[in-house]
């Protein structure tokens, strides 16, 4: 069975969930009055950090984004922004216990590269004044092809970074033009090529499919140019036709119709088989990966997690989000600062965090994410190992779940064996709506979620 080709079991299973980037995901999260509640559970714990920066600005507006950005021609915003940060980071440094290093840091957006080089290299000083780095540790950008400059990477080479990921979305020119991105591949060959000369060891190309005027022939031709580039990593995400929630994406129904369902199923299709056939391994959902990456390397020896950057390759980290709609992570708790930029700034010049919004997990929630997680990474439920690891008998607690697969087990998405549950290539590539069997928290009929492909 090709799993890509299997359109009508696709169609199936096709329908809105969780991309559980966490658990609860943020459809519980609440809005905080006093976040000293949860201020108290940062300061409880120790161990590695990983930190995420949200950098919210851009030149202009993509219509498909369904980002937190800010769109702007001013780049002097960019220094008081840096000025909060530095305060928000000050605000949480008598929280850590002594000793925590830092593992992991990503530069997230909007365009992180909207910064000045010099803009970038006083924010790099000032998070390496304030945080103790790992020898090891792994720092990467999202960077904007269209804005990128030699002086930007040499910034972040110079303060670590060896990984970066760049939006594609489409190299068809009538398809940039619908989407208001305008993105000729010569700006991508060069991207990659001053990032290779830098050193840059693993590189991430975005693409996106269920955009107007996408065709197979099209597609195609996308995927060979992202081919070409040779990228460590490839994600095929699924276009979330949101406008109710992101109005400019009302725009992209000028150019015409958006693809259906079948058309989107085939696009994806046509991505995964091209990719797999050029020696990319089908990490799961829409992620693919050389064997020799880190990423892949991380999947088969089961330590890859997943969070609100989507795949990663470090485990247990404790994740700190400072900046405009940046969310973070403890073993026991999900806080998300506010929204608004004039709230941002009003909390962190008041000496308080910023955070509007965020959830308590309960033990239930523990033990849940514990296998919901399992389920999206390493495609395997040992009952065994859950049991040990938390001290829940898994097979008696989740009878009910367990007993309610026949379906999936039938249509080839996973296997039930003695003692453990194994998920199919065709699983992984439908792994949400497999994931959603465990989430006691989910609403069919809430149409909050994008659909599995």
């Amino acid at each position: 069975m090709n799993p890509f080709r299997e359109s009508a079991l696709i169609s199936k299973y096709d329908v809105p969930a969780p991309r559980y980037t966490s658990y609860p995901t943020a459809l519980q999260f609440k809005p905080v009055n006093d976040p000293k509640p949860l201020a108290d559970e940062v300061a409880g714990w120790d161990g590695p950090l990983s930190l995420y920066f949200h950098l919210p600005f851009c030149e202009s507006l993509c219509w498909f984004c369904a980002c937190s950005s800010i769109i702007t021609g001013d780049h002097a915003k960019a220094d008081p922004y840096i000025d909060a940060l530095e305060r928000e980071m000050g605000l949480y440094l008598p929280l850590l216990k002594p000793g925590r290093k830092v593992e992991q840091m990503h530069l997230g957006g909007g365009s992180p590269d909207f910064f000045s080089p010099a803009q970038l290299e006083r924010l790099l000083g000032v998070v390496r004044a304030r945080f103790d780095f790992a020898t090891d540790a792994e720092l990467s950008a999202e960077l904007e092809p269209r804005i990128l400059t030699a002086e930007h990477l040499d910034i972040l080479r110079a303060g670590g970074f060896t990984r970066a990921s760049i939006g594609v979305q489409d190299a068809d020119p009538a398809v940039q033009k619908a989407v208001h991105r305008i993105q000729p591949p010569e700006l991508n060959r060069k991207a990659m090529a001053m990032m290779r000369e830098r050193g840059f060891a693993s590189v991430n190309v975005d693409l996106m499919y269920g955009l107007p005027l996408q065709t197979q022939a099209s597609f195609a031709r996308t995927i060979d140019h992202v081919i070409e580039l040779s990228p460590e990593r490839v994600a095929v995400f699924n276009y979330a036709h949101v406008p109710w929630m992101k109005p400019a994406q009302k725009n992209l129904l000028l150019a015409g119709p958006l693809p259906t369902g079948p058309e989107k199923i085939a696009l994806f299709a046509l991505a995964a088989e091209k990719l797999v056939a050029a020696g990319y391994e089908h990490i799961g959902l829409d992620h693919f990966a050389k064997p020799t990456d880190e990423l892949a390397l991380a999947h088969r020896d089961g330590t890859m997690q997943r969070n609100f950057q989507g795949y990663s390759t470090r485990a247990g980290l404790e994740m700190l989000g400072f900046g405009v709609t940046a969310i973070s992570q403890s073993p026991k708790s999900y806080r998300q600062n506010f929204h608004a930029l004039d709230a941002y700034y009003a909390a962190v010049n008041a000496g308080h965090l910023p955070v509007e919004r965020g959830v308590f997990l309960t033990e239930e929630d523990v033990l849940r994410r514990k296998v919901i997680m399992a389920v999206m990474c390493a495609c395997v439920l040992d009952y065994a190992e859950i049991s040990r690891a938390t001290g829940v008998d898994f097979e008696a607690h989740f009878a009910a779940e367990l007993a309610g697969m026949d379906d999936l087990e039938k249509d080839g998405l996973l296997v039930r064996r003695p003692g453990k549950l194994e998920i199919t290539p065709m699983g992984r590539l439908l792994v949400r709506s497999i994931a959603v069997r465990f989430d006691q928290y989910f609403k069919p009929t809430e149409k909050r979620h994008s659909k599995a492909v």
